[in-house]
């Protein structure tokens, strides 16, 4: 049981690392400036879900649920 503890705590600090960098990686929501002139509509800003965006989009969320879920499992054990 010792041992399971320490793998969990050890993917659980992975992790954490992870995800910091992953939510740190991401654009600001806001459009500034561009979406006065336009800008903001190109092919990048209406294809998020498919560009490097979506992907840490997505790459958050499953590292968040990852990160919720080791935390009940270490704090039950």
């Amino acid at each position: 049981m010792n041992i399971l503890k320490i793998i969990l705590t050890v993917i659980y600090a992975i992790d954490c690392i992870a995800l910091t960098v992953v939510v740190l990686m991401q654009e600001g929501k806001q459009q500034g400036l561009g979406s006065i002139a336009g800008v903001a509509d190109t092919y990048w800003g209406r294809n998020k879900g498919r560009s490097m965006e979506g992907g840490l989009i997505r790459g958050t969320i499953i590292m968040g649920v990852i990160f919720f879920v080791l935390s009940i499992v270490l704090n039950i054990i």
